[in-house]
């Protein structure tokens, strides 16, 4: 109990000073839990309101891929570039360092790999996300695929989890090939993420018509970085979708199969957090590449 002798009586009320009331910087999520805006604060960068995540979870489905051999010489020197990092429980523990202190979106789905039908998912222990300290929950969500049932489930009950420990849940819309990656699609898949629970959303880019994506979603998107493309091409799609509403960008392929990765995601940080132009990103990598 706290000594009482010598104490000084409290006199520092600001009477007549109002109290703030502070909006959250993203958007949607004023009225969550603290925990959950806690972690969102540090998956998102308060000063630009963006993030750069760095994804590097596709051997849940695809085992080594090119870029992916080896994660500790491959992954970890980019890490530290990066605002978050997407990835497996398995990965995690056996491959990045503690000590990096990074927020982790917890790939927290798993099941059918490219050798068969994808999306045939389950959930992991909510327990297992506790003692990881995952930031964030991302789950695979099949809308209009033959699990579309399944996933919505899987979001479901992982956002009830979420908000029961204060974790952010991510949905991360998964797009077959019979399905049109147009804006009424993404829309929807991401509007019903969203209606489902989902803090924030992963979705696709689109030419026409993105910035109604992201208006009609709820809560901030952030867009994959799909196939691999030329680096320049790679900065015009993070810089479109920043200009037409996204809150950020979850590149893997085209960072780490990139010419120079280290170059590549520092240049998309420029995109996304200083607001350069596709050019002027470009040509801070050619420069970065140089040295």
């Amino acid at each position: 109990m706290a000594d009482t002798d010598g104490n000084r009586e409290a006199d520092e009320y600001g009477i007549g000073v109002p109290a703030k009331n502070q909006a959250f910087f993203l958007k949607g999520l004023d009225h969550v839990d603290w925990g959950i805006k806690d972690r969102m604060a540090r998956i998102f960068k308060p000063s630009s309101g963006h993030t750069v995540m760095l994804a590097f979870d596709h051997g849940y489905i695809m085992g080594p891929t090119s870029g992916l051999e080896r994660i500790d010489l491959n992954i970890v020197p980019l890490a530290e570039h990066a605002d978050c990092l997407m990835c497996t429980r398995g990965i995690l523990r056996s491959s990045i360092p503690p000590l990096m202190n990074k927020p982790i979106s917890l790939r927290f789905s798993a099941g059918t790999t490219v050798l068969n039908e994808l999306n045939d998912e389950c959930i992991l222990d909510i327990e297992d996300a506790i003692r990881l300290n995952a930031s964030a929950l991302a789950i695979m969500v099949s809308i209009g695929g033959q699990y579309e049932a399944k996933t919505i489930d899987n979001l479901v009950r992982t956002a009830d989890m979420g908000t029961r420990y204060g974790i952010p849940t991510l949905g991360v819309t998964a797009v077959g090939k019979e399905l049109t990656r147009d804006a009424r699609y993404l829309g929807m898949a991401s509007r019903v993420c969203a209606e489902n629970g989902a803090t924030f959303v992963k979705t696709y880019y689109c030419d026409e018509g993105f910035e109604k994506v992201t208006a009609a979603c709820p809560v901030p998107i952030v867009i994959a970085g799909g196939k691999k493309v030329a680096e320049p091409a790679a900065l015009e799609l993070a810089y479109r979708a920043i200009s037409e509403g996204a809150a950020g960008v979850d590149m893997g392929r085209n960072v780490f199969q990139a010419e120079d990765p280290i170059a590549m995601i520092q240049a998309v940080c420029a995109v996304v957090h200083d607001g350069l132009s596709a050019d002027q990103a470009y040509q801070q990598y050619n420069d970065l590449k140089a040295h």
